[in-house]
């Protein structure tokens, strides 16, 4: 009987355990996903990607059709008569498939630039997610420091009790005041700082900056850590970029070469005759119509030549800016898993340094019913054991927030 009892707490410890990880995961979530409804960076980067996505429509045209008109101040005779004034129509055409490269080109930059959309995505869930973890942490710190202001509280009644049977000075009585004076500014520092970190969350949400965040009771460690995936950081957006950056000088390059090629032109002139008088002869006064085929040629243009060798340049810079840029990653990525492991291996200790303060305190309870009570370690240990809570709250934050830079690496 007293083994299936023990099954049950053990079965009811891990299900309040699973239902409070899951409810952390699934607030969070809701809260994700107002951040990348609402968030203005968010929308100012679509908006660049639809702006560069429209620039297709703009660079799918040719150049624009040429009229001239002109009129003959002193009117040329000729055999059929004097030229009176000239109309004339000019159409210039880029070489066989440049407008189609022109469409690839502007096609990439916007590909690249629908990248910034991603990286700023994953960087707001990191904010977002970092932002609740601090305002967590806060809140557990508060509560532990009320809890422990409620310690010393009954310390405070035992001691005066001790005072009025003379095993205890005033002094003493005082010391628990001054410390109680202590933690109660600390709390109350905490609240202040509670309410910085909740407006730099509702900004995050692009919300009023009092609306109230309301986060989980309790978090714990999970018993195992997700796998690491370092292959899955070359698939990161920041490098992705790079790659699309790349590509966009690839056909940058095709366009240079297509705008090398020769230019063709078809044009119409038109040249108003007036009849000669007196004369009566088959073409007295026809008109002039004069079609015409032009070529434009860069025979001396070193232009396309030197945006050849600045494409190559610069493939050669994002080539090194991403190998830089995955460097840093993968040391971002090497460090935050390093810490989370730290969070871990602390908070193991922390849970064992604060058993045994309790373990300690005890004794002191005990100690106090047999008349030997001694309040400077009263102090001592309490100091301790809210050093202990403290610093499990911050291996418990430490964790999730590492955490939440390994997903925004390798998610």
């Amino acid at each position: 009987m007293k083994y299936k009892s023990i099954q049950i707490k053990i079965v009811l410890a891990l299900g309040s355990c699973f239902l409070s990880l899951f409810a952390n995961a699934q607030q969070l979530e809701i809260l994700i996903d107002e951040a990348l409804t609402n968030n203005p960076e968010i929308q100012k980067f679509e908006l660049q990607y639809k702006r560069a996505s429209e620039k297709v429509n703009e660079v799918n045209t040719i150049p624009n059709t040429e009229f001239g008109v002109g009129y003959f101040v002193s009117e040329p005779e000729t055999r059929t008569g004097a030229q009176r004034f000239k109309v004339s129509a000019k159409q210039m055409l880029p070489w066989f498939g440049t407008i189609t490269s022109r469409e690839n080109y502007v096609s990439s930059l916007a590909d690249a630039k629908y990248e910034d959309i991603v990286i700023a995505k994953r960087k707001l869930m990191a904010s977002v997610s970092q932002s609740y973890y601090n305002l967590y942490a806060n809140k557990a710190k508060q509560k532990v420091l009320t809890e422990n202001i409620k310690l010393l509280e009954t310390y405070e009644t035992l001691a005066l009790t001790s005072v009025e049977v003379g095993k205890a000075s005033a002094v003493d009585v005082l010391r628990l005041q001054m410390r109680q004076n202590e933690m109660q500014q600390l709390k109350d520092v905490l609240q202040q700082q509670f309410l910085a970190e909740q407006t730099n969350f509702n900004n995050l949400l692009n919300r009023d900056n009092d609306v109230t965040v309301n986060v989980v009771d309790s978090l714990m460690i999970p018993s195992e850590d997700f796998d690491i995936t370092f292959e899955k950081l070359a698939l990161h957006p920041e490098l992705l970029k790079f790659d699309k950056l790349y590509q966009s000088i690839e056909q940058s390059e095709l366009l240079n070469q297509k705008e090398s090629s020769p230019m063709i032109g078809f044009g119409l002139d038109y040249i108003n005759v007036a009849e000669r008088p007196n004369m009566d002869f088959s073409d007295n006064g026809k008109d002039i119509v004069m079609p015409m085929v032009s070529v434009s040629i860069p025979i001396f243009n070193k232009k396309y030549k030197s945006q050849t060798k600045q494409n190559d340049l610069q493939q050669q810079e994002i080539t090194a800016q991403k190998q830089e840029r995955l460097n840093a990653l993968e040391t971002l990525l090497d460090k935050a898993n390093n810490e989370r492991i730290s969070a871990r291996i602390s908070y193991a200790t922390q849970t064992k340094n604060l058993q045994q303060a309790k373990d300690a305190e005890d004794i002191l309870i005990k100690s106090y019913e047999t008349g030997t009570i001694d309040f400077n370690d009263v102090l001592d240990i309490q100091e301790l054991q809210l050093k202990f809570q403290m610093n499990q709250i911050e291996s418990v934050k430490t964790y999730y927030v590492q955490s939440t830079i390994i997903n925004y690496l390798i998610q």
